[in-house]
């Protein structure tokens, strides 16, 4: 054991004792430790910097150590304090093995977490009351562009004991097109196990898949292939995360000022109080200090002025680094053990790894609920376990799961509208509770004691017998990350796109999103129907006529004036050119994606 680790203080001795045998490279005395056997949390602990013992030697560039801890079950799927992940950890120092491996056991452990918490969710829901409900979901977008790319679906779930069927058409994001269809994903729960069958009624096809955990020695299975390891290495690192430690939620009002009281709106026929959710931050951080100088070059590129018209505050952050020819090495600021744990040591701009080099995004939305005090379903024991399972395998779920575990007002979230990216918009409407707006076959409600339930056929989870059963090993695999990165490209590659049209009328569309200044006499519910057409121009592309006249207001910026002007002489030949930016964009983003 070496010197300086024998002189630290024993309060960090006793507090960081798996860190330490990290820190100093002790491989040996580590491995029998973990052999004699540790707490999870103590494998889990963070150390005053926000690192666990994994996020520590993947951040110092520590092959074998990384592999040993993840041998012995440390969490790949964990967060350092600014939110990076062990997998964005190994991808900065380079190092192709050290990422391979990472992305390895984050694969095990997430199927292992599928296989394990889908037969725990099937039997929470065995104690709830059974029922059937549609959720809507719409995206929406102000930037031309991405607004027409941007899908609804409608998920109809239906829930009876410990079984669920949830049907769908929107199966995810492939390549640069949402992937549609017309699937059944039918979960049945059996004590500890749980079979799942994915319904394809287009090509009358059954995945089943009866879940069951593999050997960490078969862990070769799931080892990705070069070209994504590549594919990582040569990409921004990117994370986009909903900050919530401002957000506060307040009552909307309506009316006329000085006539105003709180805002109530009907929702599928259920009276909901309407919320605002103030100082919503939307945060995105990318590195690319792991790439070579023509990587960042084409990353640059991609950025172009219209981003700033879409309220979006860009700060670059670059960590010094101690010489102009670095080469990578765990602790390039030579900061001490006793230094770093010692949480009174303000290290300033110095840290371990590869000194970095982020630059964050920063936009604030003002998310909306409508909550409903009668609505018959309960959040947390139906609706939160559906989301759960989703969560799985959809991002968007994901997202959604992370707002809704907020401490909400009273009330049931009838509809939601929150932010995804920053340009992209998720609103969510539950409806046809129970099928009591439009009739569903094998739902019967009835009424007890003035309560609405309802009977859900026990073969609303068999498949049509006409299908041809297949193995869960033919079923087409897109991983939620991958998915979500897909999307995010799509997204940065629609504002290139935008970029390099016409702006003026790309400005103007994005301008309409953030709301004309409209009278001030004007009520919550005129300026909302407003804003309300405005998100629908950008869908659709028609400009309504409410919007061919700007409406009076103190003089803006010279630029955005002409700006204004030049887009309305734009906008009849914007219907001519739609189809030749669509194939623009395909072709763009084909080119995008070999490139990288």
């Amino acid at each position: 054991m070496s010197e300086e680790m024998n002189e630290l203080p024993e309060n960090i001795k006793n507090a960081y004792p798996l860190h330490l045998l990290v820190w100093f490279s002790q491989y040996e005395e580590l491995k029998n430790k973990l052999i004699v056997g540790i707490e999870p949390e103590d494998l889990e602990k963070k150390d005053c910097r926000g690192r666990t013992p994994l996020m520590l030697a993947v951040t110092l560039g520590q092959l074998e150590t990384a592999k040993l801890l993840m041998e012995f079950g440390a969490l790949v799927n964990t967060e350092n304090k600014e939110s990076w992940t062990v997998v964005q950890e190994a991808v900065s120092t380079g190092d192709p093995e050290l990422l391979q491996s990472v992305l390895e056991w984050r694969d095990y452990q997430r199927y292992s977490s599928r296989v394990g918490g889908v037969p725990e969710l099937l039997q929470k829901l065995k104690e709830a009351p059974d029922f059937y409900v549609e959720m809507k979901w719409e995206f929406t977008s102000w930037v031309p562009l991405v607004s027409r790319m941007c899908p609804s679906d409608t998920y109809k779930v239906y829930k009876q004991g410990s079984n669920v069927r949830i049907d769908t058409t929107l199966l995810g994001f492939d390549q640069n097109s949402w992937h549609r269809g017309n699937t059944s994903f039918i979960f049945q729960g059996q004590s500890d196990q749980a079979k799942i069958m994915e319904v394809d009624h287009e090509t009358k096809q059954v995945f089943v898949e009866q879940m069951k955990m593999i050997n960490t020695s078969d862990i070769q299975v799931l080892q990705p292939n070069s070209q994504s390891v590549t594919a990582r290495l040569t990409a921004p690192i990117t994370t986009t995360y909903l900050d919530t430690d401002k957000i506060s939620f307040e009552r909307n009002k309506s009316g006329i000022w000085g006539w105003r009281q709180d805002k109530n709106e009907t929702v599928n026929t259920y009276m909901c109080k309407v919320f605002g959710a103030s100082n919503v931050e939307l945060v995105t951080k990318t590195r690319c200090e792991h790439l070579s100088e023509d990587d960042k070059n084409k990353y640059r590129s991609t950025k172009t002025p219209l981003q700033s018209f879409l309220g979006i505050a860009e700060h670059e952050e670059r960590t010094p680094t101690p010489s102009e020819e670095y080469v990578h090495s765990g602790n390039p600021c030579h900061i001490s053990a006793a230094e770093y744990f010692n949480a009174e040591v303000d290290l300033g701009t110095r840290d371990i790894g590869r000194p970095k080099e982020v630059t964050t995004k920063i936009q604030k939305f003002k998310a909306t609920l409508w909550l409903s005090e009668d609505y018959p379903l309960s959040l947390p024991e139906q609706i939160m376990p559906i989301v759960d399972l989703m969560a799985i395998s959809s991002s968007h779920f994901a997202k959604l799961k992370n707002f809704i575990q907020m401490q909400l007002p009273s009330g049931f979230p009838v509809k939601i509208e929150i932010p995804l990216f920053h340009v992209l918009n998720a609103r969510i409407t539950f409806g046809n509770i129970f099928g009591s707006e439009e009739p569903v076959g094998g739902i019967q409600k009835f009424e007890d004691n003035g309560k609405t339930f309802c009977n859900v056929d026990v073969s609303c989870f068999d498949p049509p017998s006409s299908y041809v059963v297949l193995g869960a090993e033919s079923r087409r695999q897109v991983s939620l990350e991958e998915e979500d990165d897909m999307l995010q490209f799509a997204i940065q590659q629609s504002l290139l796109q935008a970029g390099q049209e016409q702006d003026q009328v790309d400005i103007w569309e994005a301008l309409n999103a953030q709301r004309p200044i409209t009278p001030s006499y004007l009520s919550d519910d005129d300026e909302d129907k407003q804003l309300q057409r405005a998100i629908q121009a950008s869908l659709t592309g028609e400009l309504p006529a409410a919007f061919n006249e700007v409406p009076e207001a103190p003089s803006p910026d010279s630029e955005l004036l002409r700006a204004i002007e030049m887009s309305q002489k734009q906008r009849e030949e914007e219907e001519k050119e739609r189809r030749a930016e669509q194939d623009m964009l395909e072709a763009a983003l084909r080119l995008s994606l070999l490139e990288k």
